[in-house]
């Protein structure tokens, strides 16, 4: 008859085994939420270079028509570039705070 005993006379705890696995299990959540959180990214990452093409097309006619920059633009470039900047950083695990809609405001201004 086995009395569940190793044969050193340990008996195994399932609450210690499971706890031992409780956080790989927490990590590999972690881990697959991040991925949803990264493709949704991606996406947004897209759809941001192509609004960012826009104003910069749209900001070299209005230079060369006008000799000078348009300031509503120059301000969605500079939060555009800063929100690029904000996913890339989350992309390359340099960063941990996932960017706008999620962690963040929408940026104004420069990156910090």
């Amino acid at each position: 008859m086995n009395t569940g005993t190793s044969s050193d006379g340990h008996v195994p705890n399932p609450e210690n085994e499971a706890n031992t696995t409780e956080p790989q299990d927490t990590d590999s959540h972690k881990i697959w939420w991040r991925l949803l959180f990264m493709l949704i990214l991606l996406v947004l990452y897209g759809v941001s270079r192509i609004v960012m093409t826009a104003v910069v097309i749209l900001q070299f006619f209005w230079v060369l028509f006008t000799a000078e920059p348009n300031a509503p633009l120059l301000k969605l470039g500079q939060s555009l570039a800063t929100y690029i900047y904000q996913i890339i950083r989350y992309l390359t695990f340099n960063g941990e705070e996932r960017p706008f809609p999620f962690d963040s405001d929408w940026p104004h201004g420069a990156p910090e």
